[in-house]
């Protein structure tokens, strides 16, 4: 055994360098594709269909339980006019879609609809921006910054919306007493403008954390030899954030922006019904709560699966906008 172990390594003693017996450089070896190494990569692949699928199996299965069937469901129910106890159903076509398009009252929600997410996504991501500058710019305890400013993500959304209910409480609450003291008649209770704002500033605090977090990956990811060689030029702070960075994580922004439209369109229900329930006089009854109301409490079923169809085409409409207008403005190159 030692003089087939010593031939072995003998011939590659005599090309200068020791390297390993043929069994184990065997092993070591590269993949090969076509005659061709992969430089960087590792292949991977499964030799048999079976264990990939039971590791995809409850993933599919949640999917399946939780969203397909659902979807598929509304989708049918949106053509058919249920008694509220779902007994009987008739089919009626698009007599649904034709009441809610004639409704006073759903063109209403629609632009609150509207308002409501453009708020939410600009004030969002404006205070996530400074906030992601300002926390890059801190020398000592920055992480200890960081840490607090990432707190409200772990906060449910209804338990947002309840802590914001109770400061801007025109009664004991202690903002809408400031506010009132500087002058200002704040009542969300009356006022509809002043609900809306409500909504839109807990929606906000509840999603700035999510949007802070991809804001400093995507600031720290900027090249310090360009900002070091514009700070050579004289360049301050806030022009080298406004000239530099800012274009840099273009990528990431409409990203931001994308994501925003979902979340006020689809993710903010809990908090509408923690604050304002929809109201006053249904000010703030924006599409996914209204999907609700009359799905669960006026038992209007139909036109609350039409709504929730109209619903998910407006995303699709808005995304496709964003992509086909806004990303032409977004330079992935460096």
């Amino acid at each position: 055994m030692l003089a087939r172990n010593s031939a072995a390594e003998l011939p590659a003693a005599a090309a200068g360098g020791w390297r390993l017996r043929w069994p184990l450089r065997r092993r070591a070896a590269p993949a090969f594709s076509d005659g061709q190494a992969e430089s960087g990569l590792k292949r991977a692949h499964f030799t048999e269909w079976r264990l990939p699928f039971w590791l995809l199996a409850p993933q599919l299965f949640i999917l399946l339980l939780f969203f397909f069937i659902p979807s598929v469901r509304a989708l049918i129910q949106a053509f058919q006019l249920t008694d509220p106890f779902g007994a009987t159903t008739q089919w009626v076509g698009f007599q649904n879609f034709e009441r809610l398009f004639r409704s006073s009252v759903y063109w209403s929600s629609v632009q609150v609809t509207v308002v409501f997410t453009v708020a939410q996504n600009v004030l969002t991501l404006t205070l996530a921006l400074l906030l992601a500058f300002a926390s890059n710019h801190i020398l000592r305890g920055r992480g200890a910054y960081r840490t607090i400013l990432l707190l409200p993500y772990a906060i449910a959304p209804a338990i947002a919306g309840i802590m914001l209910a109770f400061l801007f409480n025109p009664r004991v609450g202690p903002v809408a007493h400031m506010l009132q003291g500087l002058g200002f008649d704040w009542d969300p209770n009356r006022n509809s403008s002043h609900a809306l704002a409500l909504i839109v500033m807990a929606a906000s605090w509840k999603h700035i954390c999510y949007n802070y977090i991809f804001l400093v990956a995507a600031l720290l990811s900027v090249p310090h030899s360009i900002l070091e060689s514009a700070y050579l030029d004289g360049a301050g702070p806030i022009q080298r954030f406004l000239r530099i960075s800012l274009p840099m994580i273009a990528p990431t922004l409409f990203f931001l922006i994308v994501i925003n439209f979902v979340y006020g369109l689809f993710e903010t229900f809990a908090i509408v019904d923690a604050t304002t329930r929809g109201g006053p006089a249904g000010a703030t009854s924006i599409l996914v709560y209204k999907v609700y109301q009359d799905g669960f409490v006026t038992l209007d079923l139909g036109s609350s699966a039409a709504q929730s169809v109209i619903l998910m085409g407006l995303a699709l409409l808005l995304t496709y906008a964003q992509f086909r207008f806004i990303e032409r403005r977004v330079n992935y190159s460096v």
